[in-house]
C-alpha cells in the first residue's frame, strides 16, 4: 500500500544546564562507587550463571569490570529547570525550524517521564505556555514513546483529521532517581520535539511495527518513598531478575520490529543509510548491529554523553545524525526503540528536508560542588 508522504518537518532537541560526571559519584557517595558490584546497576547488568552468551551478554562483557558501566557524563536538571521548561525549549525550537506559530498546530502530543506533578501529564500545562489552541494529548509508552507518537501523528495527518502535528518528548530520570541506588549513575534527562506534516513526495514515514513488551513486565517500577525531610518522593526501582529478562529479550525485540518494518516497506536492510537505535546503555546499539548483521559505523551511540534519556534517545540520535550530515534528504533511516513494560517499535522512513533547531549549548560541567544545583540559580 502506498502511504502519503507525511513524516518529520522539523527536529529540536535540548538539554539541562548540568553535565554530572563520573567524579560526582566519586567524590560525593564514594563508598557506593566502592559497593558498586553489589548494588543495582551491577546486579541488572551482570550476566547470570544460567544465561548462554548471546548479543547481548558478548557485548556488555567489556564493561563489567566499570562500576559505571560505561556511563561518562549525563545532563540532570539544574535549578529552575523541569520537565515542563525543557519541552517549553524545545517546542519553541521545533516550531521556529518549521515556520509555525501555536497557532498553526492543530494537535499537540506529550509523552513526559515523568512530568513533576505525577498526574495529569505535561499536556495541558504545556498547551499554556505556548498559547496553542488545539488539541493536547499525552502519551505514553515508556522509551518507545517517540516512535509510538510518530506512527499516531502520521495516522491522524494521512487521515485528514489535523494538518501539523507537535510532538514533544520529555525525560526526566534524575529526579525520579535515587543518588544512593546506583541506577542514577546511568540517568540523564533531556526533551526533544518534532513536527509531523505532508512532506515532499516519496518522502515520509513508509512503514511502522509495534509490539508489546509484556514479557518484561516487572523489570522496572516506581517506588513511593518517604525521603529524609519527611517529603514523599517516587523513585525507579530494578525488580529481580530485571537483567535476564532484558538480556534474553533485546535481540528477539530488534529482529522482529526492525526486519517487519523494512519487509513492510519493500526494501532490503543493504539499501538503509542510517540506524537510529536507542541507547539506553553504551552497549545497546552494538547488540542492534550485532543482531542485524549491520557494521556499527552505520548507526550512533550518544550514551558517553547523555547517558540513559530513555524515550528521548531516537530524537537525539536523529539530531545529531543530521547535524553532522550523517542523514541527509532521501536517506533511508530505520528507528528503533525498546521500552520496558510496553512496546518496542521500528520505523523506517525517507528522510525529507527536516529543518533543525539549534544545538544544544554546551553546559556548564558540574562534577563535585555537592547538589549546587539546588542551591544555586540555573546554569546555562
Amino acid at each position: 500500500m502506498m502511504l502519503s508522504p507525511v513524516g518529520i518537518r522539523s527536529l529540536a532537541v535540548t538539554f539541562p544546564s548540568i553535565i554530572r560526571t563520573n567524579d560526582y559519584y566519586r567524590e560525593n557517595y564514594p563508598q557506593l562507587v566502592a559497593e558498586a558490584k553489589n548494588k543495582t546497576l551491577s546486579k541488572v547488568f551482570s550476566p547470570t550463571a544460567d544465561t548462554r552468551s548471546n548479543e547481548f551478554d558478548l557485548e556488555m562483557t567489556p564493561y563489567l569490570s566499570d562500576p559505571f558501566r560505561g556511563t561518562v557524563e549525563r545532563r540532570v536538571l539544574g535549578a529552575g529547570e523541569s520537565s515542563l521548561t525543557l519541552s517549553y525549549r524545545a517546542a519553541c525550537d521545533a516550531l521556529a525550524a518549521a515556520k509555525l506559530t501555536s497557532s498553526e498546530v492543530d494537535l499537540m502530543l506529550v509523552a513526559t517521564i515523568f512530568p513533576e506533578q505525577i498526574v495529569p501529564g505535561n499536556a495541558a500545562f504545556l498547551a499554556s505556555e505556548l498559547s496553542l489552541q488545539g488539541a493536547a494529548w499525552n502519551l505514553d509508552s515508556t522509551c518507545s514513546n517517540a516512535v509510538v507518537a510518530l506512527q499516531t501523528a502520521c495516522a491522524l495527518v494521512r487521515a485528514g483529521e489535523y494538518r501539523n502535528v507537535l510532538v514533544v518528548i520529555c525525560t526526566n530520570y534524575s529526579t525520579f532517581t535515587d543518588e544512593n541506588d546506583t541506577l542514577s549513575f546511568l540517568s540523564g534527562d533531556g526533551a526533544g520535539a518534532f513536527v509531523v506534516s505532508a512532506l515532499a513526495a516519496n518522502q515520509g514515514v513508509l512503514s511502522t511495527k509495534i509490539i508489546n513488551t509484556a514479557s518484561t513486565c516487572g523489570t522496572f517500577f516506581n517506588e513511593l518513598v518517604t525521603d529524609t525531610q519527611g517529603n514523599s518522593r517516587m523513585f525507579i526501582r530494578a525488580g529481580k531478575g530485571a537483567g535476564k529478562m532484558l538480556s534474553d529479550t533485546a535481540v528477539k525485540f530488534v529482529r522482529e520490529c526492525c526486519l517487519s518494518a523494512i519487509s513492510a516497506a519493500g526494501v532490503t536492510i543493504e539499501q538503509i543509510d542510517f540506524f537510529a537505535f536507542n541507547t539506553p546503555t553504551a552497549w545497546y546499539a552494538n547488540v542492534c548491529a550485532r543482531a542485524l548483521g549491520i557494521e556499527p559505523q552505520h548507526t550512533i551511540n550518544l550514551h558517553d554523553r547523555y547517558a540513559n534519556i530513555g524515550p528521548m534517545l531516537p530524537l537525539a540520535n536523529l539530531y545529531h545524525g543530521a547535524q553532522a550530515s550523517r542523514i541527509r534528504e532521501n536517506d533511508l533511516v530505520l528507528v528503533y526503540t525498546i521500552g520496558s513494560v510496553s512496546n518496542a517499535g521500528a520505523t523506517l522512513m525517507r528522510w525529507g528536508d527536516v529543518a533543525l533547531g539549534p544545538a544544544p549549548a554546551p553546559p556548564v560541567s558540574f562534577a563535585s560542588f555537592e547538589h549546587q544545583e539546588q542551591k544555586s540559580p540555573a546554569l546555562h
